[in-house]
């Protein structure tokens, strides 16, 4: 609720187990959710923010995951295990190319076709200097695992 949905939205992956209940309740204390509207409005479809904004009811994990702030939703007792499964998925890729990837998909966020396109070309050519990028490729061509070096 309130804050949390800041957190929440600031994440680039969010897993809740199904019993969760989300919300913007500052309304119904006599303010408004002004802070986390900064970070949520590109995620929520404009019509549902602003009813979640309005009236301050909750939704369920379920309506979360429909909204796309969320992407999964388990129950309570799986919960470890669809995070390890996820972070599983993040840990045996280049941390220099998540590191980049990033960036690159938070600087070109706002920015026109055209430019983006520029900057991504651009950001292809350094990252392809990294370690990182010769590791994977020395990987990928002996078949085996990458071991990056971060950097």
């Amino acid at each position: 609720m309130a804050g949390g949905m800041g957190l929440l939205g600031m994440s680039d992956m969010a897993v809740s187990v199904d019993t969760a209940r989300f919300g913007l309740p500052e309304v119904k204390i006599g303010v408004f959710p002004m802070m986390v509207t900064s970070v949520l409005r590109d995620l929520v479809p404009p019509r549902r923010y602003r009813e979640l904004s309005l009236t301050g009811e909750p939704i369920s994990a379920a309506e979360a995951l429909e909204l796309g702030l969320l992407n999964y939703v388990v129950p309570a007792a799986e919960l470890d295990a669809k995070v390890a499964w996820l972070l599983a998925r993040l840990l045996d890729k280049s941390p220099m190319g998540i590191r980049h990837g990033k960036a690159a998909l938070n600087a070109t966020e706002d920015m026109p076709f055209e430019q983006a396109l520029d900057h991504l070309e651009k950001q292809i050519d350094l990252l392809a200097l990294t370690e990182d990028a010769k590791e994977g490729r020395a990987a990928f061509n002996e078949k085996r695992p990458p071991a990056w070096p971060g950097r």
